[in-house]
């Protein structure tokens, strides 16, 4: 039997109607929620794209964090169905290429995972601050396995030295 987990994962789009995007992706996730109760969602905010062609459009990013049933590998094949579905193309000779959206499982639990596919906790998330911005308003105390700083702490280590990212600016609080 499946233990329950709570999990973050970060949003992201950039192409189509970024809002209404995000907001069918949040749904779509609250049904893999194993409780409506404990599922959380960040404000959204715009990022200039990092690490990505210099015409690609801003992005739309936001977390959420809820309770899952299952295993990571079992949430990567359903997130990656969401994607699908919302209309992500998965192009392997482009990286970072435009997205209708992108879901990122940040953290599942204490749970670490190293695999060709899946590496859990995200191996880039406490360099980018368009995933802790958000992050930080749902799931402040959070600490990852093997870590002793909170996600707050993170990010303000982040706001310190990382002054070359743009700050994310935001877009709407409730969505």
């Amino acid at each position: 039997m499946s233990e329950t987990h709570n999990v973050g994962l970060s949003l992201g789009s950039n192409l189509g109607n970024r809002m209404a995007i995000l907001q069918e992706t949040r749904d779509l996730l609250l049904a893999l929620a194993s409780s409506p109760e404990g599922f959380k969602f960040a404000p959204v905010y715009q990022t200039a794209p990092v690490g990505c062609a210099d015409d690609t459009p801003d992005f739309y990013n936001t977390a959420v964090q809820f309770d899952y049933k299952g295993t990571p590998q079992e949430l990567l094949k359903e997130v990656q169905a969401i994607e699908k579905q919302l209309g992500r193309v998965r192009d392997s000779d482009e990286q970072n290429a435009p997205r209708t959206i992108d879901i990122d499982i940040l953290y599942f639990g204490d749970v670490i995972v190293n695999e060709k596919d899946l590496v859990i906790p995200h191996p880039e998330m406490l360099s980018r601050k368009f995933v802790l911005r958000p992050l930080h308003i749902i799931a402040m105390t959070q600490v990852l396995p093997n870590d002793m700083l909170t996600l707050k702490e993170h990010l303000d280590i982040l706001d310190d030295e990382n002054k070359s990212e743009p700050n994310p600016v935001l877009v709407r609080q409730i969505w």
